[in-house]
Formats: structure tokens, sequence, C-alpha cells
């Protein structure tokens, strides 16, 4: 067997914008006959789920699955994961909503083109941080807030449903105005709708759980009781929609899907408007970075099983891609799903190819199938969307963050209830500002500890956790945290705080180890600090300086004003100061 021919740096150079140059260098029969199955599967589970989220977003059915095919398709060429499937998901749909319902009536052709335009804007900025590699700065959002804002998306999106459920009509963004709407619409419930939506709940439970070891029980393979399994929504579809036909539903107050228009997606563009672009700008950034974090940490996990790697800089323009060309075929802004993706991986996609054939599906299905949901009720759709966002809801986190972090159980709770009370928005903001806050707070008080020498080693550890040896004349002060401007000032008053003593203190040593980077700002600080220990007569060294920062301290006149030395290890200025390898005493009383 040959081995593949190494790549030029021509075409690494193309494959590294088109990653579909690399996988399909050795495609072959079995990889083909992988990704078919994995797509019948997908496109199974996508079509109802399509629908559904389009109408959550307050768009026609239809744009759901225009939002299923081109995308797909570009994804699968720019994109880097082997197993992401990309399309509409439940809270970006949310977040639509919220976005175009403040700018046009929903059902409007007006209220049509802002998502298109919204799906262009996101695609664009998506982009834009992939060609300038800003891939890390989803790092800024932690992973606590996320999971708060999308628990609480859950629930609201949850809530929004329930109109269609209970078949009243009921208004608002925000958890209070959907309960208060509903409560007071609930002498209109329908109750043969009820009926219907409290079933499909039920049954799509069941499926989940219930209906694949049913199967394999009957004797029949794993593949085929997955397949089938899988396809429990859409048997929920096909029998209520033949009710609803079969007894005239619709006239005793069912509300129908109604006509969805046969074709494949439509070419489209979005509107250029100066106006309509900055009044969706801040909504169109938030959903890109919501949906690129949610959409990496599904890829990666599911990389990450079959000892893959992705590269989240190239997802950033796979995403963007996909995004512009929902906006270029009458779709709305679309992400990698999880559920749809893990699905994949179990259904045994090996490449992106699988999407492009889920993208031939949902056309296929656009084509032929669209007459045939006429009579859908729109409960199945709603209960469709309340199974598959409950699996999103995590009130779990907010016991673990508060047993490990009252920090960042503060920030999820405030994520939490600024998403259900204020609405999408203003919680994903406030998510994203928490992050920071919760980044520049743990860092502007950063752990530092006074070490001491472990007695018959030559390590150094925090003086109040350890019986050490100490002396008087010498300071030793690990800091563990990089030096920046917003904790620069607390090393400072940490330091004038400790030599303020009457102890006969000559030597300073900060010990460096954790110290990865030292801004302007910091070296003005110490330069400060390495002035006032000089007038006091105690001298200032350094301990364990790594390269980088040493070589951005040689570019300044720091060095040179040091009054102490720079030490390679802590041991040398701990012998070279002390004048013995063991000396002092421990100190007198120890916490542990």
């Amino acid at each position: 067997m040959t081995s593949p021919r190494p790549q030029t740096g021509r075409r690494a150079a193309l494959a590294r914008y088109l990653p579909i140059l690399d996988w399909s260098r050795d495609y072959g029969r079995a990889t083909l006959t992988n990704d078919l199955v994995a797509a019948v599967i997908v496109t199974i589970m996508l079509i109802p789920q399509s629908l559904a989220y389009a109408l959550l977003a307050g768009l026609p059915a239809e744009m759901g699955l225009y939002a299923s095919v081109l995308p797909l398709v570009a994804y699968a060429v720019f994109g880097t994961s082997r197993t992401l499937a990309v399309g509409p998901v439940a809270v970006v749909s949310l977040m639509t909503a919220a976005a175009v319902g403040n700018l046009a009536l929903q059902g409007t052709a007006e209220y049509a083109v802002a998502a298109i335009t919204l799906a262009f804007l996101s695609g664009g900025i998506l982009l834009v941080m992939g060609l300038f590699r800003l891939g890390a700065l989803a790092n800024f959002l932690s992973h606590p807030v996320i999971a708060g804002f999308i628990t609480a998306s859950g629930l609201l999106i949850a809530t929004s449903q329930l109109k269609h459920i209970f078949g009243v009509p009921a208004q608002g963004h925000t958890l209070p105005e959907l309960l208060g709407s509903l409560i007071g619409n609930l002498g209109q419930t329908n109750l043969i709708t009820l009926a219907i939506g409290a079933a499909t709940i039920g049954f799509l439970f069941w499926v989940r759980r219930g209906l694949k070891p049913l199967l394999r029980s009957l004797g029949l393979p794993p593949r085929l009781a997955d397949l089938l399994a899988k396809a429990g929504p859409v048997l929920a579809v096909a029998l209520s929609t033949l009710t609803v036909w079969a007894l005239d539903l619709q006239e005793r107050g069912v509300r129908i899907v109604g006509e969805v228009p046969t074709g494949l997606p439509p070419l489209t563009l979005p509107s250029f408007s100066a106006d309509l672009w900055g009044q969706l700008f801040l909504s169109a950034l938030l959903i890109s970075v919501i949906g690129f974090v949610e959409s990496v940490s599904v890829a990666q996990t599911l990389a990450a099983k079959r000892r893959q790697r992705i590269a989240p800089d190239q997802e950033l323009i796979g995403l963007g891609a996909s995004n512009i060309a929902a906006a270029v075929s009458g779709g709305y802004p679309v992400t990698g799903g999880f559920a749809r993706s893990v699905v994949n991986f179990d259904a045994g996609a090996e490449t992106p190819a699988a999407g492009a054939f889920t993208a031939l599906g949902i056309a296929a299905a656009a084509l032929f199938l669209t007459p045939l949901l006429y009579f859908l009720p729109q409960a199945v759709l709603a209960a469709t969307i309340i199974v598959a966002v409950l699996g999103l809801v995590d009130l779990a986190i907010l016991r673990h963050s508060w047993t490990y972090s009252r920090m960042d159980f503060a920030a999820v709770a405030a994520t939490i209830l600024l998403t259900l009370g204020a609405g999408v928005e203003i919680g994903v903001s406030a998510g994203v500002g928490l992050s920071v806050l919760l980044f520049l707070m743990k860092t502007a008080r950063p752990h530092v500890a006074e070490v001491g020498l472990v007695p018959g080693t030559q390590h150094f550890r925090n003086i109040k956790r350890h019986n050490v040896l100490t002396t008087p004349a010498l300071v030793t002060i690990r800091i563990d945290e990089s030096l920046y401007f917003a904790n620069a000032h607390f090393l400072q008053d940490l330091i004038y705080d400790r030599v303020v003593c009457d102890q006969p203190i000559r030597h300073v040593v900060l010990m460096c180890s954790a110290v990865n980077e030292i801004d302007l700002s910091a070296l003005e600080s110490l330069e400060a600090i390495n002035t006032r220990l000089t007038e006091l007569g105690i001298t200032l060294h350094l301990s364990e300086v790594k390269g980088p920062v040493m070589d951005r301290l040689k570019r300044s006149h720091f060095l040179d004003d040091l009054s102490g030395q720079v030490f390679l290890a802590q041991y040398d200025a701990h012998v070279a100061l002390t004048g013995s390898a063991e000396t002092g005493a421990p100190p007198a009383r120890q916490e542990y």
C-alpha cells in the first residue's frame, strides 16, 4: 500500500482555507457509505427541527429548510470538524426573533429581509474574525456564564412554545411577560390542540429513551433500531398531520402550518441599508460569538473522541461562509447544533461530506414533501422544540458553581436571571460583560504567597501552608499571575505593607515562576518598588524569570537600575542571600 503523497507548499497553504482539499484526498467507498447512512439519519431528524426552529424565530417554516441546504454545503468546503452538523438551532433562533422582532412585524416581508440581513452580518463578522485569527476571543466567555445563558434560553424557548401547546395567543420576550400572557389567556385553551401537543411531548420523550431498547428487544439490528428511533419526530409529524386532515381538525380551532412553498431555496440578497445594519450589528455580533462558542465546544468534544483536531480560526471561516450562504439562499443565522452533531457522530459520519449529503436530502424534502405539511399542527412543532431544548437546561450548574466558587455562582445566577427577566440580548450582553469582569476581578487581586525553603529540599512553599525555613532578613514573594495594569498597584501595596515591620529585612525576592507577562504599567510599578525599597535600604531581586519576560525586561532600563540580581532559580537566591543552603527557623505559627 502506498503512502499518500505529501502536499506541496501551495496546496498546503490552500488547504488551510479549504479543508475539503485535505479530507477529500483519501475519500473512498467505505467512507461514502458511512457518510450516506449518517446523512439519512440526520436528514430525518433535521426536517421537523428546521420547520420548528423557523417558527421559533418568527419566520415562515420554509426558511428553516432553506437554512439547512446551502449552509451545510458551505461548511463541508470550509469547516474543519468531520462531524459537526450546521443548521438552525434553538438558541440562535430565539436570538434572531429577539433581534428582528424589534424592527418589523412578524410575518411581513421586512421581517424576513431583516433575518436574512442578520445572517449576512453574522457571516461577515465571523469571516473577519477568522481571517484575523481571533478565535481565542471566545475564551473570554466563561463556561459557567455560557451554561447559565443557554439554560435560561432553554427555559424561555420552552415557555414561549406553550402558547402553541394550549392553542392560545401569547406575547412577550421575557419569562414574566410570557407567563403573564399565557395565564391571562388560559380560558381560551383549545382542548384538542392541548391533547395533540401533550401527546406529542409524551411520545417524543418516550422515543428518546424507550423506543430503541424496545426495537432491540424485538431483534432488530442496532443500526436499524437507531435509525427508526431517530425517525420518531418524523413519525409524530406524519401521524398528527394525517389525523388533522382526516378529522378536519383545523375547522375546530387546531392551528396548522398551512401552505409551505415547494422548490429549492431561492436566490436572495440582504438589505444594504446603513440604518438596518446599525440596528442589527450588536445582535449579529452576539449571535456570532454565542454560535461560535457553542459550535466549537461541540466540535472539539467530538473530535477528541476520535483523536482528531479542529482549527478554531478556520471554524470561524467555515461558520461565516455558512451564514453568508444562508443569507443568499433565503435562510437565517445558523451554527453547529449539539444534538444533530452527536447524532451525526453516532451514526458514523467520517467527513463533512455527510453534511453535504444531508443538504441534498433537505433539498429533496423542499422539492417534493412540502405539500404534505399543509395540515401539520403547530402544536407538534412546538412539542419538538420543547423536547429538544429541555436537554439544554442544566440547573445543576447553580449547585456546582455554588459549591466550587461563589464568584462563578454569582455570574451564573445573574446571567440566568437577566436572561429570563430582561430578554436574551440583555442576558447574553451581561454574560459577556460578567465573563470579562470575572477575569479582571480574579487577576486584579492575584494569589500572592510568601514562601520559604522546605527542609532537605530545594523547593519553596507557602509559609502559611507548610513548615518551611525562613530568615528574618530575607522575604521571598511568589506571584501567581502575570503582572499587568489591573494588578500592578496591588503588588506595590502588598510589598510596602510587608516591609513596614520591625524585622531587619535586607532583601526582597520576587519569585516569578508563574509570571508570563509584564506590561508597561507593571514595569513602572516594579521600578517604583525598586526605588522605594532602595530608599529603605532593602535590595530587590528577581528569580525564575521566564525567557520571553526577560527578553522584554532587557529592552527597558529596569535591569540596569535594579538594586539586586536576577537569579535563575529561587534556591540560588536563597543560598546567595543567606550564605547557607539551610538557615533560619520555621515561622512561629503555621496554618494548614
